[in-house]
């Protein structure tokens, strides 16, 4: 479970990383990052060549992010794409539910507090980028 939780002090190193806005101009880059205000949809043309889409949280109440993950899921990228920023525990969950499949918060988090939430709920009651089916239709199958 650790392994979806980086820091930037990790001795792991970090994917050399471009904006939106240099990646039209780099050739060879397979890292991308998504800052709030960017559209996600500019890099649709790109999935095939991308390894990592960073995306940024300014402030844990910054939503757009969820919406970015969610807009690369349905257009079928495979990649990884990683939360960095203000991410809290609480968001982890919903995070993963639209498409986040590893995390750096700027703050540390408890290992075990993350899986505990991960695990939390068993149902869901909507589709969303993972494969988590709804229990509404659970019930009726």
């Amino acid at each position: 479970m650790t392994d979806i939780l980086r820091y930037r002090d990790d001795d792991a190193p970090m994917e050399p990383v471009v904006t939106i806005s240099s990646f039209s101009e780099q050739n060879n880059s397979s890292a991308v990052l998504i800052e709030a205000g960017d559209d996600a949809r500019d890099l649709l043309p790109y999935l095939d060549r991308l390894q990592l889409v960073v995306i940024d949280f300014p402030r844990f109440r910054d939503g757009r992010g969820y919406s970015s993950a969610r807009i690369l899921r349905e257009a079928g990228y495979t990649g990884e794409i990683r939360a960095v920023g203000d991410v809290l525990v609480d968001q982890i969950w919903h995070m993963r539910r639209c498409g986040f499949d590893s995390f750096a918060p700027n703050s540390p988090l408890d290992p075990k507090v993350v899986e505990e939430s991960l695990s939390r709920y068993e149902y869901v009651y909507q589709s969303a980028a993972d494969d988590a089916v709804p229990i509404w239709k659970l019930r009726h199958e």
